[in-house]
């Protein structure tokens, strides 16, 4: 049970019998209880205190006492995350030491074969991201991944590392999609969306790229390091960034009188559907969408949704 927090079988099956046993227990009890050698006992007791599962009292003989579990293992829990951001920290390290190594000769292209060690590759690029991931977001996608993913990004963004995503407009054609789109906007991704986003790609630091080519159940990714190539797929991100859309803000702008709920409406306008689809999505008629969409466009001084949506941008609406 406690093997994923450095706990052995050993020791946890003594921690459990300290657990239950009173009063507390000497080493001969628990020698006696566990048919166990008295220094092999020792060995154990001494490991749990170490790990802060018990704590020896005062006195002769020495009587051991179990910590409350909960409190316990919330320390336990605590230490293997500590150490699990010391070892990205000597991963990042050791990445250095490798590429000093190899750089000399390189082929900056990589080719990443199967499903799963795609999942891995595109959530290792993430972790190392210091500064700026950008994505272009496109159907189909590794579904098992996605929750992974995500918890990585508002990690990430949490931490200061900065989000642009360019959805295609099918990206956000699922209630799902479009909801987990608006949480991370909300959480402080920047986001646009585009009809017809050519390829899916990240790219971590200006630096390092991903570019999956094969997007059946066998997924192959072109892994890109410092090159040309990697250049050359920034200025395409950023000539698709400046044709997007911007979507969702959370504040609107000042001198605006437009609501949360009117923000959702332009945004998704923004991804290209129609009144009668966004009215499926919102719940309810398509009359009630067409009179808050003309209500917006006359607040916004708008003839069409095009320029709607031209005023919201200028405006930083859904920036």
């Amino acid at each position: 049970m406690l093997g994923a927090l450095g706990v052995t079988a050993a020791e946890e099956a003594l921690y459990k019998v300290v657990l239950a046993t009173r009063p507390e227990p000497t080493v001969g009890d628990l020698a006696g209880a566990t048919g166990r050698p008295p220094a092999q006992v020792r060995r154990c007791l001494a490991a749990l205190r170490e790990k802060g599962l018990i704590t020896r009292t005062d006195g002769r003989p020495a009587r051991f006492r179990a910590a409350p579990p909960e409190l316990a293992i919330e320390v336990l829990v605590l230490h293997g995350r500590q150490r699990i951001e010391e070892a990205r920290l000597a991963a990042t390290e050791l990445t250095g030491l490798w590429a000093l190594a190899h750089q000399e000769n390189e082929i900056p292209v990589e080719i990443i074969k199967g499903a799963q060690a795609n999942v891995q590759h595109f959530l290792l690029a993430q972790l190392t991201a210091k500064d700026e991931v950008l994505t272009l977001d496109k159907p189909p996608y590794v579904t098992a991944g996605i929750p992974r993913q995500t918890e990585v990004q508002l990690e990430q963004m949490a931490r200061g590392v900065s989000y642009r995503t360019i959805y295609d407009r099918e990206s956000l054609a699922g209630a799902d999609q479009l909801a987990l789109a608006r949480e991370l906007t909300r959480r402080g991704e920047q986001a646009r969306v585009l009809d017809g986003v050519p390829l899916k790609l990240l790219i971590t630091d200006r630096a390092n790229a991903l570019v999956p080519f094969v997007l059946c159940e066998e997924r192959q990714t072109l892994a890109l390091r410092p090159s040309p190539l990697v250049n050359g797929l920034l200025a395409l991100f950023e000539f698709l960034w400046e044709r997007g859309t911007p979507l969702w803000s959370t504040e609107p702008a000042p001198g605006v009188d437009l609501g949360e709920e009117d923000i959702r409406l332009l945004g998704f306008a923004a991804a290209g559907f129609t009144d009668e689809v966004i009215a499926r999505k919102v719940g309810v008629n398509k009359r009630t969408i067409e009179r808050r969409m003309r209500r917006i466009m006359d607040t916004l001084g708008a003839r069409t949704r095009f320029q709607a949506g031209l005023q919201a941008g200028r405006k930083g609406l859904l920036r």
